[in-house]
């Protein structure tokens, strides 16, 4: 048994959404990461950091989602940013069942358990507030929100937290989600949402007592990482 974590599978196995938007790492990603996943157990579980599927509505996203659940082992799925499809966790649920789809559960105003470690998390926002907009604002208090009910969820288990946007890039930081995963004492912070160029200036290591990582599949080669054996 072991946990994995990898973001923005980006899939669009039905349409054939061209992926050259964001460098040519991403030809033929869909067998990349049939092959990464190779590696995972039946008893594995694997968090997906948001951007899964360029579906607009869920049933554009079959294909995606079948494939997803034929890979190994358990994956837990959060929202991105180019998650058109997402509505609520509750149809997303009702479409896997009537479809089949048995190894993909949902993170979002939850948390799941992994032995003793609680998995939280939420998709997060970029805003800054002197260049933000009212309506980013509003967006990144839910989000706020979404962590906080799920850190409350896990009790007193030590946390991992899941986003896909990173509460630290270059000069940006989200204060309000730092100080959550601080007042949690969250050990590791997993995300997405980088890609291409953009991977050189993440931010991987250490700040206040949490290990931050960046987990874009294309940065981590379309391989799941790694996180607790």
């Amino acid at each position: 048994m072991a946990l994995y974590a990898i973001g923005d599978t980006h899939l669009s196995i039905g349409k054939d959404k061209p992926m050259d938007i964001f460098g040519p790492a991403w030809d033929n990603h869909t067998e990349k990461l049939r092959a990464g996943f190779s590696k995972l157990h039946s008893d594995d579980t694997c968090v997906i950091c948001g951007d899964i599927s360029w579906g607009m509505g869920l049933e554009d996203t079959l294909e995606d989602f079948l494939f997803i659940d034929s890979l190994p082992g358990r994956k837990i799925i959060l929202k991105g940013n180019h998650d058109y499809w997402w509505s609520t966790a509750a149809k997303a649920e009702k479409f896997f069942a009537a479809h089949g789809i048995t190894t993909i559960e949902i993170l979002n105003n939850n948390c799941f358990f992994y032995g003793e470690t609680a998995l939280c998390g939420t998709r997060g926002w970029f805003y800054e507030e002197e260049t933000g907009q009212e309506h980013d604002k509003k967006i990144m208090l839910r989000e706020i929100g979404r962590l906080r009910t799920s850190l409350e969820a896990a009790g007193e288990r030590e946390k991992m937290a899941f986003l896909h946007y990173p509460p630290l890039f270059l000069k940006y930081r989200c204060e309000e989600i730092l100080a959550l995963l601080r007042e949690h004492e969250v050990k590791m912070c997993c995300y997405g949402h980088i890609h291409g160029k953009g991977c050189r200036m993440s931010f991987n290591g250490m700040k206040d007592g949490c290990e931050f990582r960046l987990v874009s599949a294309d940065f981590v080669n379309f391989e799941p990482v790694l996180l607790l054996p």
